[in-house]
């Protein structure tokens, strides 16, 4: 079954959506999609790491944007800049960082649009390993901390005066965001992996009347912008990386007409919720 490239992609790409969309509606609701930017600018000084060090890609990747994810953490607590100024601070840099190591490394040739925008036609047995195993172990940590993370972004002083340790929370949270932009670098690219965690949430969001809805609704829509975004790619000769956040943004466009919201009550109804 995966002998075929192309079969191989769609495994991938389904596999990526399927964890991306749950992550993404705490992203939608922390109103953290700037965090997303920053992690995956991060991750093209990964890849240039990785290169200079000749250690796995997507291992640096984590690692490079965990690091991010921390200072970050500890740079909002110091107050001495604004979260989106070291949001800004934190993404440019590491992007430029990433870009002058490359420039630097003139003994590998490395595919920049690659990196940039994804190159999931050549996904392997052993990416598609990662992105499952990796995926799987980010939705069973994301199950297990849903309800304080669900708190902490609710009401953070409420949810540490219930002794939920929020800080804590947060930081378990940017750990799974780093894995995913980590695994999914090589699908969809380092400038438009926040598209694939930003806009299947955003639609998702119109069509779901729980949280718990939103986060399986946003799997689903994901999955089906990999799906039609890989096929528009194939028909139409596009990028595929493009074309999966172009699916996305029609499948966004759809949920914003008239007709999502019967969509919606239709989901509702199935699931004895109240529209």
């Amino acid at each position: 079954m995966l002998d075929d490239f192309f079969t191989r992609a769609l495994v991938a790409a389904v596999g990526v959506a399927l964890v991306a969309g749950p992550l993404g509606c705490f992203i939608i609701w922390r109103r953290m999609a700037y965090f997303g930017d920053t992690l995956s600018h991060a991750a093209l000084l990964g890849v240039a790491l990785s290169l200079l060090l000749e250690v796995n890609t997507t291992l640096t990747v984590a690692v490079v944007s965990v690091i991010v994810a921390v200072l970050l953490l500890f740079l909002r607590r110091s107050d001495t800049l604004s979260s989106d100024a070291l949001l800004g601070l934190l993404s440019h840099s590491a992007l430029a960082l990433g870009l002058v190591c490359l420039a630097f490394m003139t003994w590998v040739r490395v595919d920049l649009l690659g990196l940039l925008f994804g190159d999931i036609l050549a996904v392997t047995r052993i990416d598609i390993a990662m992105i499952y195993g990796g995926g799987g172990l980010v939705l069973c940590v994301l199950a297990l901390i849903w309800r304080r993370l669900f708190a902490a972004t609710v009401s953070p002083d409420l949810a540490a005066g219930e002794g939920l340790q929020p800080d804590r929370t947060d930081l378990v949270f940017m750990v799974l965001t780093a894995v995913v932009i980590a695994i999914s670098l090589k699908i969809i690219g380092a400038l438009l992996i926040t598209a694939l965690l930003i806009i299947p949430a955003a639609a998702a969001r119109r069509l779901s009347s729980t949280p718990e809805q939103m986060a399986v609704v946003a799997g689903l829509t994901g999955a089906a912008s990999a799906v039609g975004g890989l096929y528009a790619s194939l028909h139409y000769d596009t990028p595929s990386g493009p074309s999966i956040v172009v699916a996305a943004m029609v499948l966004f466009a759809v949920s914003l007409v008239p007709g999502g919201l019967i969509v919606r009550r239709m989901v509702s109804k199935t699931r004895g919720d109240r529209p």
